[in-house]
């Protein structure tokens, strides 16, 4: 048996998220499925991250073991033919020791979320990309992610779905950083929980609108009330870009 890590991307916008579902397809479903297709074996694929519906990936890390004598290019190959005509690519793959988890190996994660600050509509970028029309103040939104920093209770950014133990999380960065008419907030840390980014982005949004001052989000962490959350930004413009593993 040989456990292959996979480096993943794909578009989120048809599919129910990364986790296998029973009322949709999944990016999951559709790597297993392409690796049954080569090797002849059902295998469970293994994620660093899961992501929600209409959530992108540029570099998501998986695993998954195969019992078949097979080459790593050729497994790559192999899954990429299977996998069109759906929006996935297996971009890395390679070998790993037996003990090596996508998930419990990984140290950090790292996701951006991309917003399109214009008038005018997305042609190319519908739904892979937030929209917002309205002038935003991308120092003030950066001023405001500040209070985030560090080890904190961050139940206001927390799904009502989120099955994390503890809603006590080390934000390692969240930086906003405009160019032209794009800003993009880069938030880091060892886990997320579920909808923390989308929570955290949609209330630096009101921070750019000025509805929020940036003291206004610290008020909303320490609420440690989800009914405090301003706003909850789409799937759209998040991507899964990092995982973190030790040497």
């Amino acid at each position: 048996m040989t456990r292959f890590a996979f480096t993943v991307e794909f578009d989120g916008r048809p599919f129910m998220g990364w986790q296998r579902q029973a009322h949709g397809p999944s990016v999951q479903q559709a790597l297993e499925t392409a690796v049954a297709a080569i090797t002849g074996e059902t295998v469970t694929m293994h994620a660093a991250g899961r992501t929600d519906a209409g959530v992108h990936a540029r570099a998501m890390r998986a695993h998954c073991d195969v019992a078949k004598d097979i080459a790593s290019h050729r497994l790559m190959a192999g899954i990429n033919a299977k996998l069109l005509p759906d929006p996935v690519a297996v971009t890395a793959c390679e070998t790993v020791a037996p003990d090596w988890h996508a998930r419990f190996s990984c140290t950090g994660r790292a996701y951006e979320y991309h917003i399109v600050n214009r008038r005018a509509p997305l042609t190319f970028e519908a739904g892979l990309a937030w929209r917002l029309a309205q002038p935003l103040d991308a120092e003030a939104m950066h001023r405001a992610a500040q209070h985030l920093i560090g080890r904190h209770d961050f139940t206001t950014f927390r799904s009502a779905h989120c099955q994390s133990r503890s809603p006590l999380k080390t934000l390692d960065r969240l930086e906003v950083t405009r160019t032209g008419d794009r800003l993009v907030v880069t938030a880091e840390a060892r886990s997320f929980l579920h909808h923390q980014v989308r929570s955290m982005v949609g209330c630096l949004a009101l921070v750019g609108y000025g509805k929020w001052s940036p003291d206004d989000m610290a008020a909303a962490l320490h609420a440690r009330d989800r009914a405090a959350l301003g706003l909850n930004a789409p799937p759209d413009g998040l991507y899964f870009v990092r995982a973190v593993y030790p040497d």
